[in-house]
């Protein structure tokens, strides 16, 4: 049964919303949502939950999980991700945990889609009957007692490494080298566990069109445009010499660092994407920053690439074949 940890009721006395403030009180510690069992513990009989039901207080999202409708907030798309998976664990029972796409979402691994606020990817081991629960992705995956840890202490969740195991297999190769290069990035794995990670999905559908991407991740990628820009470069016969490529001044100050950089076509890259840079101080900053770089380093060239040129790769094949002189 999924009792708090603490089983002695937060509130005491005879006073009737004392069953309600226990509740309460569970759920503020869930993420929002709480079981029936954990309801009953605080003292809220069928009667008082099929009420708080009827005048809109509860929600029910599985049979046997209830979410306090105003600790919830579907406009804080991490937040309810993480009352979607409590309710979700709640529901499928303590051998349950976030697994896939999903975990990649709560380790905060940049690249894939936002998450569509409805379906949960979980994982119940072994063997046994599939039980259909409305948006959940269930998985029956083994998994090695390694391969799981909690987050919040509340959240079961399969470990980073794991969590980019399963997901590469069901995604295209830049949303994978986005997902790899965000996990290094964070130092969520480390670029000597790649290869380990790799083999560890032989003889899962997908390995072996996924195994070659494990080597392209550079955990020096700072955002996904970053990852798929040079990934078009790379596709484009043009893989660039270094990332974060530093460039100081004569007495050493850090004038700019560049996303790309291609040393013997002395060419800068920058992967301009929406957000933070155009805002008009940071437009700003930005014009300054490049200034100060022309002045001390006249020789080199800057091309910059949007999230729109990805769609036309051919254009940006033709930038870098004109900045190395091999075509206009």
């Amino acid at each position: 049964m999924d009792v708090p940890a603490v089983p002695s009721p937060p509130v005491r006395g005879d006073h009737p919303d004392t069953p309600f403030l226990n509740a309460l009180a569970i759920a503020d510690e869930q993420h929002g949502v709480i079981s029936g069992h954990q309801a009953r513990y605080a003292g809220l009989s069928h009667s008082d939950l099929r009420g708080l039901k009827r005048n809109g207080t509860l929600g029910h999202p599985y049979t046997g999980v209830y979410s306090v409708r105003s600790l919830v907030d579907r406009s804080d798309t991490d937040g309810f991700l993480r009352t979607s998976v409590m309710a979700a664990q709640l529901a499928l029972g303590p051998r349950s945990f976030a697994g896939a796409e999903t975990a990649a979402h709560l380790w905060g691994m940049q690249g894939l889609p936002r998450w569509d606020g409805h379906t949960v990817h979980m994982v119940v081991p072994g063997p046994g009957t599939k039980r259909h629960r409305p948006h959940i992705t269930l998985h029956t995956w083994e998994i090695a007692p390694g391969e799981t840890t909690t987050l919040d202490g509340l959240l079961r969740v399969t470990t980073p490494g794991r969590s980019l195991c399963d997901t590469l297999l069901g995604v295209d190769r830049e949303t994978a080298v986005c997902l790899m290069d965000s996990a290094l990035n964070q130092a969520l794995v480390r670029e000597e566990d790649l290869e380990a990670l790799a083999l560890a999905n032989r003889n899962r559908k997908g390995c072996v069109r996924t195994y070659p991407w494990w080597f392209l991740a550079d955990g020096r990628a700072e955002s996904p445009l970053e990852t798929r820009v040079r990934l078009a470069c790379t596709d484009a016969g043009f893989p660039p010499t270094g990332l974060q490529h530093r460039f100081v001044d004569g007495s050493g100050r850090l004038i700019a660092v560049a996303d790309l950089w291609w040393e013997d076509l002395r060419l800068l890259g920058e992967a301009d994407g929406l957000g933070p840079h155009s805002r008009p101080e940071m437009l700003a900053r930005d014009r300054t920053r490049q200034n100060a770089l022309q002045l001390h380093y006249p020789e080199v060239r800057i091309v910059r690439f949007t999230w729109q040129d990805l769609a036309r790769p051919a254009y940006i094949t033709s930038v870098l074949a004109r900045a190395a002189g091999r075509g206009c």
